[in-house]
C-alpha cells in the first residue's frame, strides 16, 4: 500500500510537469505585446511570460507539497 501511494505521487508529479510544459509551450509562448516599439514589445512580453511561468511553478509546488503531506500522514498512521 505504501509503495502504491509513492508511485501515485510520482505519477501525479509527472502529469503536472507534462501538462505544465504543454500549457507553457502552447499558450504562454504565443503571448505578444505591440505598441511600445520592437525592443520594448519583446521585453514586456518576456516579463509577462516569466510571471505566468513563476505563478504556475508556485502552484505546482503547493499542490505537490500538500499531496506529499497527505501521503506521509497516511504512512505514519499505518
Amino acid at each position: 500500500m505504501a509503495q502504491l501511494l509513492i508511485f501515485t505521487f510520482i505519477g501525479i508529479m509527472w502529469i503536472l510537469i507534462l501538462a505544465g510544459g504543454g500549457v507553457l509551450v502552447t499558450l504562454v509562448s504565443k503571448i505578444s505585446v505591440s505598441g511600445y516599439g520592437e525592443p520594448m514589445d519583446f521585453f514586456i512580453a518576456s516579463i509577462i511570460k516569466a510571471a505566468i511561468a513563476l505563478v504556475l511553478v508556485v502552484f505546482w509546488v503547493v499542490v505537490l507539497s500538500k499531496l506529499k503531506n497527505k501521503i506521509f500522514q497516511k504512512q505514519i498512521k499505518a
